[in-house]
C-alpha cells in the first residue's frame, strides 16, 4: 500500500509505515501526478481534493488531519466509493489557545483589561464552544451566534441563548469567527463580515478570524483599516483570501497577521494523525498493529513552568499576558510572517507555505504546570480553567 502524507502531519511514518511506504511532500505540491499511485491520501487544509486532482488515480482512502472540510469534494468520493477520515475536534485547543494568546496581546497593546469585556463567538462547534468556556473563566462575558445550531435546536449541547450577527457587531466588544466555508444557501458563511457590518461596528471593536480568509471581505476590511475612523479598532488574521497569497497591503494594516498557523499546535496535529490512523485500522480487512511510545509526544509530559513566574504585583491581564507569552507568543509568529514580505504574488506563495512548513513546534498549554504559590489568588480561575494550565501543589 503506498501512502502520499501532507508534510505537516508528524509521525507519518511511524503510524502509517506498517501500510507500506510513506512519501511526505507539501501539500501545497500535491498534484494529480504526486498522487496518481497512491492508495492512501492524507492531506490538511490546503490541498484541494477532488475529481481533478484524483481522476486517473488509484487513491483508495483519503484522510484529512484537520477538524474542517471545506477543502474535500465529500460528494465526488462518495461517487467513487472513496472512504473519507478527517479530525474533527483534534486541533480545537490549538485555535483556542491562539485566540487567547491573541485577545491577551491586543489588551496589554492598548492597556486595557480583558476582564469585563464582552466577547462574541460566531461560530460554536468545537472550537466556539470550547472559547465560550474558556472566556467565561477569564470573565469575560461571552455572547454566542451560530444560525445552524439554532436552527437546528443544539441537540448536542447544553440550551443555549443564540444571537443574531447583528445583535453581536452592536454588542461585542471583540467579534471571533469559528465557522466553515460556506458560499451559498441560508447559512452563508462566504463575506459575512463585509462593507455594511464593518460600518455597522461599534468603536473600539476588535475582530479575530481564524477560519477561513473568505469570512470577512479582505478588501472592504482593508478599506476600512485605511480610513482615519477606523473601524474596527483591531483586527487579527490568520487566514486570508487568496490563500497562499494574502494581500500585502492588508498585512501591513492589521495587528496580527499568521499564516494559518492557528490550529499548528503538535499536539493537536498528533491527534489528528492518530484519529486518521484509527479510522484507516476501522477499515475492513486492515490488521494495524498497536504503535508503542508515543502516548508521551501525544498528551506530553508534564513541563514545569519556570520558577520566574510573572510579577504578582503587574496588572491581572499583563499578568496572564506574561504567562501566555512564555508558553506561546503570537506576535512572534507575527512578526516571521511580516518580517520581508515579498512583492511578487510566486514569491509570496513560497514564503507562506515555508512558514507553515518550518513551523517552530508550539506545545499545549494543558501539558504546562506552575506552582501554587506564583499565581495571584485572584487569577486560580482564570489560569486553571481559562489558560488549561495545571496549577501544582
Amino acid at each position: 500500500m503506498h501512502i502520499v502524507a501532507d508534510e505537516n502531519i508528524p509521525l507519518a511514518s511511524d503510524l502509517f509505515g506498517s501500510l507500506g511506504p510513506v512519501r511526505t511532500m507539501s501539500g501545497w505540491d500535491m498534484t494529480p501526478e504526486t498522487v496518481r499511485h497512491a492508495d492512501v491520501l492524507l492531506v490538511r487544509s490546503v490541498t484541494r481534493v477532488d475529481a481533478a486532482l484524483l481522476d486517473g488515480s488509484a487513491v483508495g482512502f483519503v484522510g484529512s488531519a484537520t477538524s474542517g472540510l471545506d477543502h474535500i469534494d465529500a460528494g465526488y468520493l462518495r461517487r467513487r466509493g472513496i472512504p473519507l477520515a478527517y479530525a474533527p475536534g483534534a486541533n480545537a485547543d490549538s485555535v483556542v489557545e491562539y485566540v487567547l494568546a491573541t485577545l491577551l496581546y491586543l489588551a496589554t497593546q492598548r492597556g486595557e483589561a480583558l476582564r469585563g469585556k464582552t466577547l462574541g463567538i460566531v461560530g460554536c462547534g468545537r472550537i466556539g464552544s470550547r472559547l465560550a468556556v474558556r472566556a467565561a473563566a477569564l470573565d469575560m462575558t461571552v455572547l454566542l451566534c451560530d444560525p445552524p445550531l439554532a436552527e437546528a435546536g443544539d441537540p448536542a449541547g447544553a440550551a443555549r441563548n443564540y444571537l443574531p450577527l447583528d445583535v453581536l457587531i452592536e454588542r461585542a466588544d471583540v467579534l471571533t469567527f469559528h465557522v466553515p466555508l460556506v458560499r451559498k444557501g441560508p447559512h452563508r458563511t462566504w463575506h459575512m463580515i463585509g462593507r455594511d457590518e464593518l460600518t455597522a461596528l461599534r468603536p473600539g471593536t476588535w475582530l479575530i478570524n481564524t477560519s477561513r480568509g473568505a469570512v470577512f471581505d479582505n478588501e472592504a476590511l482593508l478599506e476600512a483599516l485605511q480610513r482615519s475612523e477606523r473601524r474596527p479598532a483591531a483586527v487579527a488574521l490568520d487566514v486570508w483570501e487568496g490563500e497562499p497569497v494574502p494581500s500585502a497591503a492588508l498585512l501591513r494594516c492589521v495587528d496580527i497577521g499568521t499564516p494559518h498557523i492557528s490550529g499548528y499546535s503538535y499536539d493537536g496535529k498528533v491527534a489528528g494523525a492518530y484519529m486518521l490512523r484509527d479510522a484507516i485500522a476501522s477499515l475492513p480487512g486492515m490488521n494495524i498493529p498497536v504503535v508503542e511510545g508515543f502516548a508521551g509526544q501525544v498528551y506530553g509530559e508534564v513541563e514545569p513552568l519556570p520558577a520566574c513566574a510573572p510579577d504578582p504585583v503587574l496588572p491581572l491581564t499583563d499578568w496572564l499576558h506574561h504567562l501566555v507569552q512564555s508558553m506561546y507568543d503570537v506576535w512572534r509568529d507575527d512578526r516571521r510572517m511580516r518580517r520581508s514580505w515579498p512583492d511578487s504574488d510566486e514569491a509570496a506563495a513560497l514564503r507562506f507555505g515555508q512558514l507553515r512548513r518550518t513551523y517552530p513546534e508550539r506545545r499545549a498549554f494543558s501539558i504546562r504546570r506552575l506552582a501554587r504559590e506564583h499565581v495571584p489568588d485572584a487569577l486560580h480561575r482564570a489560569v486553571r480553567e481559562g489558560l488549561g494550565v495545571q496549577i501544582g501543589s
